[in-house]
């Protein structure tokens, strides 16, 4: 897409922040060993559910905290709207940047009368994990584009700061919701020849970043990379390259 019809973001946004690593880690200890590997090629961590059930999680983000590092809760709330709504509120004071919600609009509007005034709201739109087949699957009878995009402008509506949302789906909400909301975009695979994994609706780092979004989330290609920090820098060079930073 050339970049004079992109949807390239203009949030004021530090480049070396726009991109966040997935720590999909099996603990705190090989966290925290990728983390220094990786040292100041990377600012900021999402921390999901794989780590939060091995321990030591509110350590660990306190322990990236006091290295000026952004954090990621993305442990997808998703239960009653009181649930919710204390489990946001457990963030508080924590240092957390983004939190993901799932659920429906009341579950939302909990979260978002819960969190303090640093914490942003992501609500989940449609996981990268699924595709038209699955959604059909779990009863949904639109595309999963019309799925995204209406879940992404109730989010809007009820006073979330952002969606996830596949970078497939990121050029729509930014056609149809412009600026107004932070775009995170996962499941981000190198070119057009890429691997087969759990992720299936996937794009690479400039077709997301020239479809709106405003973050991208990256795990394999860089924890897997024979150079975590190389992969890391040159997914670096490439967002400055985009951003003229």
């Amino acid at each position: 897409m050339p970049l004079e019809t992109s949807f390239l973001s203009r949030k004021p946004i530090p480049p070396e922040e726009r991109l966040i690593l997935a720590l999909d880690v099996p603990g705190a200890e090989e966290a925290r060993a990728l983390i220094e590997t990786l040292g100041d090629s990377v600012r900021f961590y999402k921390m999901g559910l794989e780590l939060f059930m091995a321990g030591g999680y509110f350590e660990l983000m306190d322990w990236l905290a006091a290295r000026g590092k952004k954090v990621f809760v993305d442990l997808k709330f998703f239960d009653v709207p009181e649930t919710v709504a204390a489990a946001v509120r457990r963030l508080k004071g924590r240092g957390a940047a983004f939190a993901t919600v799932h659920g429906n609009d009341a579950i939302l509007e909990a979260a978002c009368k819960a969190k303090d005034g640093s914490l942003g709201i992501l609500a989940v739109t449609m996981l990268t994990s699924l595709d038209q087949r699955d959604a059909e699957d779990l009863g949904f009878q639109a595309d999963i584009g019309a799925i995204v995009l209406s879940r992404a402008r109730r989010a809007l509506a009820i006073g979330c700061d952002g969606v996830i949302s596949s970078g497939l789906e990121a050029k729509r909400l930014r056609e149809q919701l412009g600026e107004k909301l932070l775009v995170v975009v996962p499941g981000i695979r190198p070119g057009t020849n890429r691997p087969a994994d759990d992720q299936k609706r996937t794009v690479d780092l400039e077709e997301a970043f020239l479809n709106g979004a405003d973050y991208v989330v990256v795990g394999r290609p860089i924890r897997g990379a024979p150079d975590p920090r190389a992969a890391a820098e040159a997914y670096q060079a490439r967002i400055r390259k985009l951003f003229g930073g």
